[in-house]
């Protein structure tokens, strides 16, 4: 696998993250310039080191750029693109089109999920803004259940904050990514899956679920955490 990122602390910590659990070959580990949007010479790096597949994290512009100029080269047809789930979420679809298609991306979250409560946010965002969420307003819409199971556990009685503060560690809901719970650093114990970048039968550009990829999943710093 052929590695590239920004050259910032981000960029670095996850590609670091990356070879935390990938322990096949590292093609090549590139790190270029925040903000750079012309890959013509990282493209034909890649192409000359052959790789089975390209991991990349280019944030916002970076990513969108990359990918046209990638697919544009048709090294697509040769070499596949790997990708964290925001570089591949519906903003970015939305900004990049048809080469998109194709591109398998990891996250906790796909609107495909069969689970009553994501079924039913998919559906009112659709009909509220035609057209498919973004896995930033599945987190919000979350966030939003995890609030209100707390507020209604505690009785309305916000003013008690550590009544509160208890309530949004233990409150039981129904998230649309599916079942998760708090470390005790207050990252989420979640599972992550392969979602792969499609046309649907309605025409539209969308993720669909490919496999599980983490059972559980924690953050490997929280056993370090002081929080209790």
């Amino acid at each position: 696998v052929y590695l590239i990122a920004p050259n910032y602390p981000g960029g670095r910590e996850t590609l670091q993250g990356f070879k935390r659990f990938y322990k096949g070959k590292i093609a090549d580990e590139v790190y270029v310039k925040l903000g750079q949007l012309d890959f013509a010479a990282e493209i034909a790096n890649i192409r000359a080191a052959k790789p089975q597949a390209v991991f990349f994290f280019l944030p916002g512009a970076m990513g969108i750029n990359f990918i046209k100029q990638y697919v544009a080269a048709g090294a697509n047809k040769e070499i596949a693109l790997f990708t964290p789930g925001f570089s591949a979420d519906e903003d970015t679809i939305k900004a990049v089109g048809d080469p998109m298609i194709g591109i398998l991306n990891t996250a906790q979250w796909s609107p495909d999920f069969p689970n009553e409560a994501n079924k039913k946010f998919v559906a009112a965002f659709q009909k509220e803004y035609g057209r498919p969420p973004t896995m930033y307003a599945s987190q919000a819409y979350d966030t939003a259940l995890l609030v209100d199971a707390a507020v209604k556990q505690i009785g309305g009685k916000v003013e008690d904050k550590e009544a509160l503060r208890r309530a949004l560690v233990d409150a039981k809901f129904d998230a649309t990514r599916g079942k998760f719970r708090f470390n005790k650093n207050n990252f989420p114990i979640q599972d992550y899956y392969l979602r792969e970048v499609y046309r649907d039968a309605d025409g539209r550009i969308t993720n669909k679920t490919i496999a599980k990829v983490f059972n559980d999943f924690q953050d490997v710093h929280a056993a370090k955490c002081k929080m209790k």
